[in-house]
């Protein structure tokens, strides 16, 4: 089950758009073997507009998450994006999951 998330919103820099693609196909690894993530999505809204969205079993598994990722986002940031990431902590209200 599923009660917590987080929705981040990031705004490529038009000249890096590739690789902000490439770099979030890679991180979907780096989540898997974190095992904190219950479900985890990156998103392309737009031609430079992407968002990831996870959620998780708990607020401490998604503080953990936060602690080990942040930094590495934000690092990442300041190189592909055209701002700081948007991170909006969200309550899941209802889910459906594979296996449920």
């Amino acid at each position: 089950m599923v009660t917590v998330g987080l929705f981040i919103r990031v705004e490529a820099k038009p000249d890096k758009v590739a690789e902000v693609e490439e770099t979030l196909k890679e991180v979907v690894d780096i989540v898997r073997k974190e095992g904190k993530a219950v479900v985890w999505f990156a998103l392309r809204l737009g031609p430079t507009t992407f968002a990831i969205y996870d959620a998780f079993a708990d607020d401490a598994d998604r503080q953990a998450h936060l602690e080990a990722n942040g930094p590495a986002l934000r690092e990442a940031g300041a190189e592909l994006f055209v701002e700081s990431p948007s991170i909006d902590h969200i309550d899941v209200v209802a889910a459906l999951l594979p296996g449920e």
